[in-house]
């Protein structure tokens, strides 16, 4: 058995910066949409892909794009239908799989949320660095995704 390759000082310094300012950002988002709009950040981020895929979404689909566990997706759906911001159904097409659909108090729920969640963001990561640097990040968060997507090629969300 080989060695491992330990990471550097300075790799493990922006290794921990990326683990502790992810956790961070994520707790911040989630914190701010709870307390404004009563969701949280993964079912604001249901609304999203709903709303970007016309509305409608396998769940097999969603929970992939998700990059989460269909039961925890299951669940968290489960929820927002009780709120009226989905709907479930059997698919139309093969008769096998569920059907995600954004409902009209979902579609405005997501209206209504963006624009403060637009500013989180901002607040918490656009404009607390220079552009320069948000881009970097974006090219290496893409050289990331690419590597593990490639395994599991079903997690394409881009």
């Amino acid at each position: 058995m080989t060695d491992p390759r330990w990471l550097d000082q300075e790799q493990q310094r922006a290794w921990r910066s990326f683990l502790l300012g992810t956790t961070l950002l994520m707790d911040r988002i989630d914190e701010d949409l709870r307390r404004d709009h009563g969701l949280s950040a993964v079912e604001y981020e249901i609304l999203v892909r709903l709303s970007e895929a016309d509305g409608q979404l396998r769940m097999a689909q969603l929970a992939a794009s998700l990059a989460h566990s269909r039961s925890r997706v299951t669940h968290t759906v489960k929820r927002m239908e009780g709120a009226g911001l989905v709907q479930r159904a059997g698919s139309t097409e093969d008769g096998r799989g569920v059907i995600c659909r954004l409902t009209d108090e979902g579609l405005e729920m997501l209206r209504t949320a963006a624009p403060s969640h637009v500013e989180t963001v901002r607040q918490a990561l656009v404009d607390v660095v220079p552009n320069d640097d948000l881009m970097a990040l974006g090219r290496v968060m893409d050289a990331v995704c690419d590597q593990l997507i490639a395994a599991h090629p079903e997690r394409e969300l881009r």
